[in-house]
């Protein structure tokens, strides 16, 4: 694709980047919406997906690609930077709110942003596939529409992206420790709440596709585009 040095193009890609890392970092906690016990990632991480359907349908797939791998490793250098400071001993007088030892603050720390190697095989991968599944429907559907019922694409690539991404993250995550019809109830859970998000969303899509197509004058079609991640 072109490079026509985008005027919104580095915007996006830090909001799409920040969603990810926060919503990584916050999912440690769970929450409760609705009945549906849920990691507290979900109030931001399909905000992600929503920058990505943006991404795809203004940009192209080659633009969405890029900055899906943006992502991911900046994702990791946030991983590999909170493993490390983990990894080194505090001095004696550090104490943080109710923890009055270096001990306890650090265990503190741990058990909030410590990070098991399974946890974070499954979180990359389900997103790696969750957000390249998204794109490429998106991407696809809009040739296959010639451009209408935007609201068509971005339903139907959630659906099919958050599944996948839902399926892979929660089987990895939790296979064996988890009885199986929880984890379909966790993985249903998650699936419909995203897909939730992306449709109450979708009035401000629209906007912002809109915007934005009109400022960067481009409206991407990926008619001859080659879908490889790589």
């Amino acid at each position: 694709m072109e490079n026509k040095g985008y005027r919104w193009f580095h915007v996006v890609t830090a909001l799409f980047v920040t969603s990810l890392i926060v919503s990584n970092i916050i999912a440690v906690k769970l929450i409760s919406i609705g009945g549906l016990v849920l990691p507290a990632g979900v109030i931001l991480f399909p905000v992600a997906y929503i920058i990505g359907d943006i991404l795809t349908e203004v940009y192209g797939f080659a633009k969405a690609r890029q900055v899906i791998w943006i992502g991911f490793f900046c994702n990791l250098l946030a991983v590999i930077a909170i493993w490390i400071a983990g990894r080194l001993s505090p001095p004696p007088f550090w104490t943080v709110g109710i923890f009055d030892s270096p001990q306890t603050a650090q265990q503190a720390y741990e058990a909030i942003l410590g990070f098991t190697t399974r946890l974070l095989l499954a979180s990359f991968l389900a997103y790696l596939v969750g957000e390249f599944l998204n794109s490429i429907v998106l991407a696809k559907l809009k040739v296959r529409t010639e451009g209408r019922w935007l609201w068509l694409r971005t339903i139907s690539s959630t659906i099919v992206g958050q599944g996948a991404d839902s399926v892979v993250f929660i089987s990895i995550a939790f296979w064996g420790i988890f009885p199986t019809s929880a984890l379909a109830q966790a993985i249903l859970s998650q699936w419909f709440f995203k897909v939730a998000f992306e449709m109450l969303a979708t009035p401000i899509t629209y906007l912002v596709v809109n915007a934005l197509k009109r400022s960067e004058g481009v409206d991407y079609y990926d008619k001859d585009t080659d879908f490889s991640i790589i």
